[in-house]
């Protein structure tokens, strides 16, 4: 067979290379490869260099029609879509490496007879648990601390050992362990991060790796990645630079994207771009893990992302999404406009935000019987989440008939310079604040903006603790029969007013959601209030979900108003009357599913969704793709052969 092919490529040498004019060196290149790939079971070779360490550009070469085109920098790991296995290959597992293994790892619930056959009998004590007792261990365990940082640190352990068991505690707990596995927890996780980390989980990429961020990539050992959350640490929520200590935004995302959107997580990575902190504090502290310098910005900054982006599309497929988490808003408005279009990518600080806090707004229009557009909406905060929110506020209202200019009227956005009006003398505004500038004078003050424009609606996005003050939420009662208020900021110490504050000086009439989460309020009737929290975790998971489920790579604006739309329509009338603007946070893995499936569904109508052909069972075919995290048996399928199939008698 080898000798046939050599022959045959023997004699269309000379035709070729009159054609093509490759080199004879080239020539033998291509023939050693012939040689060396005969066998079907041997791994493709390595490229050949020249002495300048270049790949040979014939080898990155494609024949179309007649001409040779050259297709350098388009090599893909991974073309297409792919399919939905657990990506282990079992017969290369031993007992111990199920036990060593976080995806495999039941502990105490292997069987007997699993335990026996697969070598690991007498490692294990003699009970047998089910997974429900494990989980109520856990549970008891997590109790047992009362410190939240060690609450963290024991979940993040109980994740480095037995996935499955993680993720069905979280999943089945969601009001309970969301605020450890994420904000607020989280924000003193990645304070401490140089503390609580353990045991390597996600990529640090750094700014000395430019040039080789492919090879850094490859380092992974999942080559099926579907879903990446990278940070470069310059704005943890509102905690700001803390540099690669930030990475414990990324685990936590990617976290919720299992337990509450079922991607499974070995399809999930954790990414930070370390390119220095300028956080003094971090720099002098010992248990600091990242580069010791002040930032990278710039030209070397843009080329590290770039180079960034094409390493993970050569490396992982154009349809693994890139979710930007936690960029300065420098950098988190450009990238998106940059990368939108020509990668699967959004940011969720931008648009997870301004998604969920629209779903709350729409919710409350039952309640005050307004129209959107017929609102006016103050904002405390210029930056990427309050831009973002003011952003798909006009988009919504256009919907209702609403011009963009009339829409863009209605809002007012203050900063730290005072309210955004053209040709303010302090300046401070750029592209994305001019299109929100009022035809006023300058205003300096929160409380004077509220006091002008007199606002049906008040949203707090600049992470400035207490900045609703008293006399501020009782001139939105005085204003309204109904004031909407929404205190999103993260962490509890960052937010803008309590629900206490909110209900007590508005004489409980506020309509209130919040970033973080905050207790029952008891009316003076004695009615109960369960003020919703406006967390991005109603939004991107499923989010996720539908965009990974239809190969989605253009992720446009329309998407983020639709996934909105779902989560408002998912909002009972129960949930009003308690006070909620959310639904539950039982409820947040139904929620993930209908969003994802009203996304995939619109994808399929607008023809951006690449995998085909579309499914006749949109949300079977969602459910299909997720993960289950019960346990299954560790024991390969055993299954009889007919007797007629052919034997080997004994000597």
């Amino acid at each position: 067979m080898a000798r046939h092919r050599l022959r045959k490529i023997n004699v269309n040498r000379k035709q070729v290379l009159r054609s093509t004019k490759v080199i004879p060196q080239t020539w033998k290149v291509i023939s050693r490869v012939s040689k060396r790939s005969d066998s079907a079971m041997s791994p493709p070779p390595p490229a050949q260099h020249d002495k300048s360490g270049a790949t040979l550009g014939v080898l990155k070469q494609s024949l179309v029609g007649s001409e040779w085109k050259c297709t350098r920098g388009m090599e893909r790991d991974r073309i297409g879509m792919w399919g939905t296995g657990e990506g282990e290959a079992l017969s290369k597992l031993s007992g111990l490496d199920r036990l060593r293994h976080p995806g495999l790892n039941k502990g105490m619930a292997f069987t007997i007879e699993e335990r026996q056959t697969l070598g690991i009998h007498g490692l294990l004590p003699a009970r047998v648990k089910t997974q429900d007792e494990q989980v109520q261990m856990c549970k008891l365990s997590i109790d047992r601390y009362e410190d939240p940082l060690n609450k963290y640190i024991y979940l993040m352990g109980l994740l480095d050992r037995n996935e499955h068991l993680f993720f069905r505690l979280v999943a089945e707990n969601v009001a309970e362990m969301m605020p450890i596995v994420y904000t607020p927890t989280v924000g003193l996780a990645c304070q401490k991060f140089g503390l609580v980390y353990r045991r390597p989980r996600g990529l640090f990429i750094t700014i000395h790796d430019k040039g080789h961020v492919y090879d850094v990539l490859k380092n992974w050992p999942e080559t099926d990645v579907r879903a990446i959350v990278v940070t470069d640490g310059e704005r943890i929520l509102g905690l700001g630079d803390l540099g690669a200590c930030g990475m414990g935004i990324p685990i936590g995302k990617l976290a919720l994207y299992t337990a509450l959107a079922g991607i499974k997580p070995h399809q999930c990575l954790p990414i930070t771009l370390d390119v220095g902190t300028n956080t003094q504090t971090m720099l002098d502290d010992p248990l600091y893990i990242g580069l010791r310098q002040r930032r990278v910005r710039g030209m070397e900054y843009d080329e590290f992302i770039d180079e960034f982006m094409d390493a993970v599309v050569r490396r992982f497929g154009q349809n693994c999404l890139i979710q930007f988490e936690d960029f300065a808003n420098a950098n988190a408005f450009r990238l998106l406009a940059k990368y939108r279009g020509k990668y699967c990518t959004f940011n969720d600080d931008i648009q997870g935000t301004a998604a969920v806090a629209v779903a709350g707004l729409v919710a409350s229009l039952r309640i005050t019987k307004k129209k959107l557009s017929e609102n006016t909406i103050v904002f405390q905060g210029a930056g990427e989440a309050a831009l973002g929110i003011a952003e798909l506020c006009v988009m919504a209202m256009k919907t209702e008939g609403t011009s963009d200019e009339d829409a863009r009227r209605r809002i007012f956005m203050v900063d730290s310079k005072g309210l955004i009006v053209k040709n303010r003398p302090e300046g401070g505004l750029n592209e994305h604040k001019e299109k929100f500038a009022q035809a006023r004078p300058p205003v300096k003050t929160l409380a004077e903006v509220v006091d002008i424009a007199k606002p049906s609606v008040l949203i707090g996005a600049a992470a400035i603790g207490g900045a609703f003050t008293a006399a501020i939420l009782r001139k939105m009662a005085e204003f309204n029969e109904r004031p909407v208020i929404f205190a999103l900021s993260n962490p509890t110490s960052k937010a803008e007013c309590t629900a206490i504050e909110a209900y007590s000086n508005t004489d409980e009439r506020a309509v209130f959601a919040s970033g973080s989460p905050f207790p029952e309020y008891r009316t003076k009737s004695g009615a109960v209030l369960k003020p919703g929290q406006g967390n991005n975790s109603y939004i991107f998971p499923g989010l996720a979900l539908g965009i990974i489920s239809a190969g989605i790579i253009d992720i446009t604006e329309d998407f983020m108003l639709l996934a909105a739309e779902a989560l408002s329509e998912i909002v009972t009338d129960e949930d009003l009357a308690q006070g909620s603007l959310y639904p539950p946070l039982t409820e947040i893995q139904n929620c993930s599913v209908k969003i994802a499936k009203k996304l995939v569904e619109h994808a399929y109508k607008c023809n951006k969704a690449s995998v085909q052909p579309q499914p006749a069972d949109t949300e079977a075919f969602i459910r299909a793709q997720m993960y289950d995290d019960r346990y299954t048996n560790a024991l390969p399928q055993v299954y009889a052969w007919p007797e007629s199939s052919p034997r080997v008698d004994m000597l």
